[in-house]
C-alpha cells in the first residue's frame, strides 16, 4: 500500500527541486497546553517548518534530556492522552492538507491505546509516520506490519554507533526517511558538529535512496544553516521546547508572547536551513 497520500514523498521532492535542505520542527503535543500546542502547531507551517514533529506524551521519555521530559511532564499535567494528541492532528488538519506530520515517540502509549487501534486512528487523523525510539527494528514489527498496512511511514533511527552491517537492519524496511541522530546520548546534551555529520551522512547515502534528517544538538540557526549543507533536512526539537518553557511564568502558565516568541524562533531557525546551501555555494 502506498504510505498514506505520499506528503513526505511530496515534500522530499519539492525540496529537491528548490535544491535546499529542509527544516523539521518538533514540539511535544499539548505542551504547555492543548490550546497554545494547537497555536503553536499551526503557527510552525507560516514560520518555515517544511515537515512536524509532533511529540507523544509519555511519563518516562527516556532517550530525551531535560527539556523534552520537561515539556512532556507540562502536557500530561494539563490532561494530555494519546487521544488529545491525535485529536491535535485531525485539528491541523482541518487547516493544513500539505505539510507532512509524523508522531514522535515511545511504544508505551501506543501499546496501551491499542497498536491496530492507534495505527488506524493515526491514519484517519492525517498523521504521515512513525519514529518510536524505543523500538529497535528487530523488535518493530508490532507495530510497523500494521503501519505500513495503513499507509504510516516506518521512519528509523541511525546513530555514530550504527556501523555499516547495523545500517542494513535499520534501512530494511524504513520508508518516509532516515532520521539521523547526530549525538550519542540524549537530547539537547551537546551541540551538533557538522564536519562529523557529513561524513556519517554520507556513509549512510551509500545504502540508501532515502532522505537522510539530521537531529540532536541543532541550537541555533547557525547550527541548522551548517547541518543544511550536509543533510535532507535539519530537526530542530529541545532548543524549540525550550523557548517554550522560558515563557511560562512562575505559575507554569503561558505568558502573553509565548507563541509569538516561540514562532518567531522558528523562523529564524527555518532561515537558517534554507541560506545553508546559498552559503556553501557562494
Amino acid at each position: 500500500m502506498g504510505r498514506g497520500n505520499g506528503r513526505l514523498e511530496k515534500c522530499f521532492e519539492a525540496l529537491r527541486a528548490q535544491g535546499r535542505a529542509g527544516f523539521v520542527a518538533f514540539i511535544t503535543a499539548g505542551d504547555p497546553d492543548h490550546e497554545t500546542g494547537l497555536s503553536l502547531l499551526r503557527g510552525l507551517t507560516a514560520a518555515g517548518a517544511d515537515i512536524i514533529e509532533l511529540g507523544m506524551p509519555f511519563t518516562d521519555p527516556m532517550a530525551d534530556g531535560p527539556a523534552i521530559q520537561a515539556a512532556s511532564l507540562r502536557a500530561l499535567s494539563n490532561g494530555a492522552s494519546m487521544v488529545k494528541t491525535l485529536d491535535l492532528v485531525r485539528q491541523f488538519r482541518c487547516d493544513d492538507g500539505t505539510t507532512p506530520l509524523v508522531l514522535m515517540g515511545y511504544f508505551n502509549p501506543i501499546y496501551t491505546y491499542g497498536v491496530d487501534k492507534f495505527v488506524d486512528d493515526a491514519h484517519t487523523a492525517g498523521v504521515d509516520g512513525l519514529i518510536v525510539v524505543d523500538l529497535p527494528p528487530e523488535e518493530d514489527e508490532e507495530l510497523a506490519g500494521p503501519a505500513r498496512a495503513h499507509g504510516l511511514n516506518v521512519i528509523r533511527l541511525a546513530t555514530p554507533t550504527t556501523d555499516d552491517g547495523r545500517l542494513g537492519t535499520v534501512l530494511n524496511g524504513a520508508s518516509g526517511f532516515i532520521y539521523y541522530v547526530s549525538i550519542a546520548g540524549i537530547t539537547g546534551s551537546a551541540t551538533v558538529d557538522a564536519g562529523a555529520v557529513g561524513k556519517a551522512v554520507a556513509r549512510i547515502r551509500k545504502q540508501t535512496a532515502l532522505p537522510i534528517a539530521v537531529g540532536f544538538g541543532i541550537k541555533t540557526p547557525q547550527h541548522a544553516a551548517e547541518i543544511a549543507k550536509v543533510a535532507d533536512a535539519a530537526v530542530v526539537g529541545s532548543a524549540i521546547v525550550s523557548k517554550i518553557e522560558q515563557n511560562l511564568d512562575k505559575n507554569g502558565q503561558p505568558g502573553a508572547r509565548l507563541v509569538e516568541d516561540v514562532i518567531e524562533f522558528v523562523t529564524a531557525l527555518a532561515a537558517g536551513v534554507r541560506r545553508g546551501r546559498q552559503d556553501a555555494a557562494e
